[in-house]
């Protein structure tokens, strides 16, 4: 086991985030890739669902969160960034549109294109460097136009209580991996 797992096991277990709160719906995985739709009962489930992600992002990988204003997009993208040991303050990308992490082994960008009017404006913004270097954290990634990369893991939260959400997350089929049962389990 690498490091970055074992660290991630570890940090899993401090925080103890078993997927308990979260209940698995269906899944599907063909040669195309993975479908799967998991209830989140609350944040703790969240946070999981980000440590799960974050066990399986590596270089070139791109996230595309997906949700109305609220659905938990951020809330996910820091779960995964605290997964990867992000000690510092994570803020939204809103205004500032990217934020950069370093983490033990793997670069991260952070990505909020909500205030984006033109798909072209994203090569301003260094997506295609930041996949070169390291994996990208993309909000609104619908505006992105066909700037996203075809083997995004996309993951759509829906609000379904005042903390629960649904997540609906499609992608490449060695995502299948890291959303079976016993990985969810740990």
């Amino acid at each position: 086991m690498s490091e970055r797992l074992r660290g991630i096991n570890r940090l899993q277990t401090t925080l103890r985030l078993p997927l308990r709160h979260v209940t698995r719906v269906a899944m599907k995985t063909d040669s195309q890739g993975v479908t799967r739709r998991l209830l989140l009962a609350d944040l703790a489930a969240t946070e999981a669902l980000g440590v799960q992600i974050a066990a399986g992002l590596r270089k070139g990988d791109a996230v595309a969160l997906e949700g109305d204003l609220g659905a938990g997009k951020t809330t996910l993208a820091r779960a995964i960034l605290r997964a990867l040991a992000v000690t510092e303050s994570v803020p939204s990308p809103t205004f500032t549109l990217v934020q950069s992490y370093e983490t033990p082994g793997l670069s991260v960008r952070h990505y909020d294109f909500y205030r984006i009017l033109n798909p072209r404006e994203i090569d301003e913004l260094g997506l295609d460097e930041a996949l070169e270097e390291g994996a990208a954290l993309i909000e609104w990634p619908e505006r992105a136009g066909d700037r996203l990369p075809e083997d995004a893991l996309h993951v759509v939260l829906t609000t379904t209580g005042a903390q629960s959400r649904c997540a609906d997350l499609s992608g490449p089929s060695r995502w299948a991996a890291y959303f079976t049962e016993s990985a969810l389990a740990h």
